[in-house]
């Protein structure tokens, strides 16, 4: 068993946050956006096609991301994504969110 075969669960809400992250880096193609969630996390959080597609998807929808077709490293047509305005200012109140919640776990944790 390989270490990819071996997947830890993404927390619900946070997918969104990590993708959003991430392209605040810099335009990426889907397989690079999983890839570098998968490398940034030490090889523990796996992202599946059928998870970070339609989360891209939606993205494009709100308008946090917008999308462009151009050849990849490897001179494959692929779809480029790039955070928007609007994107950067989701990022900000999803990191703010997600930071009280771990606040408020770390609490319950740490509780006697």
């Amino acid at each position: 068993m390989g270490k990819r075969d071996k997947k830890t669960e993404i927390p619900p809400g946070t997918l969104d946050m990590l993708i959003l992250k991430t392209l605040a880096n810099g335009a990426m193609h889907g397989y690079g956006i999983a890839e570098r969630i998968h490398q940034l996390s030490q090889e523990v959080l796996v992202i599946e096609e059928g998870s970070l597609y339609p989360a891209l998807q939606r993205m494009l929808v709100k308008g946090w991301v917008e999308a462009e077709w151009r050849p990849s490293e490897n001179n494959r047509r692929a779809r480029y994504y790039t955070l928007t305005k609007l994107g950067r200012k989701q990022l900000g109140t999803e990191v703010s969110e997600f930071g009280k919640v771990m606040t408020a776990i770390t609490r319950v944790l740490e509780s006697a």
